[in-house]
């Protein structure tokens, strides 16, 4: 049985996922953030089959470099932001000096792109290219599970005024294929509480 927990890192409380079954000890983590003690030991004992990031802003990659180092594990994130983790200025790290240092890690392993399936804990995750946010925003999709980054939050949506955002592709991203999900899909999002599509559809005033 697949489970899974929440951790709020980091100064900007962003949430990292750690997607797991205990009974065989593997799990997957989504957005380690930064301050990721929490998620390293939840872990600890385990084997941690990827890391997947929906985008790379510092925020949502402060913890990976830890983590990747300490569990051997490899790292997804969109071509679109292949440069990101390995430098300062693109993840935003530099433009946010008050509140982190600069942070950068290796390149990722491997490269994600729109339809692509993940064969990751004996499970098929569907990604989902979602830019808007950021342009490599990702989303994975498990069964009625749905990881959106800072694309769709509860009652509202990612800001798109940073490098590479954009408010027309991210309402499209939102439009053409989250809102294609069904209505009982679980949105976990990058910041704040959980919510679903079908919550959304009605009670988003941005939407």
């Amino acid at each position: 049985m697949l489970k899974v927990e929440t951790y709020s890192l980091g100064p900007l409380q962003t949430n990292a996922y750690v997607l797991y079954k205990p009974e065989e000890q593997r799990c997957i983590i989504i957005d380690p953030g930064s301050n990721p003690q929490p998620v390293i030991r939840k872990v600890k004992d385990w084997t941690v089959e990827a890391i997947l990031l929906t985008h790379a802003h510092f925020d949502h990659i402060g913890g990976v470099d830890e983590l990747r180092k300490l569990k051997n594990c490899p790292v997804y994130l969109h071509d679109a932001e292949a440069e990101w983790l390995t430098n300062p200025k693109k993840n935003g790290s530099l433009m946010w000096s008050e509140i982190t240092g600069p942070i950068s890690s290796d390149p990722a392993e491997y490269g994600l792109d729109h339809n692509m399936q993940l064969k990751l804990l004996g499970e098929t995750f569907k990604v989902y290219h979602t830019p808007g946010h950021s342009p490599g925003s990702v989303s994975f999709h498990l069964d009625n599970m749905l990881f959106g980054g800072d694309v769709l939050f509860r009652q509202s949506v990612g800001r798109t005024d940073l490098p590479g955002g954009s408010s027309r592709e991210l309402y499209n991203s939102i439009q053409t294929v989250l809102f294609k999900l069904d209505d009982q899909t679980v949105v976990y999002p990058g910041h704040g509480p959980r919510t679903t599509i079908g919550y959304e559809k009605i009670n988003n005033p941005h939407v």
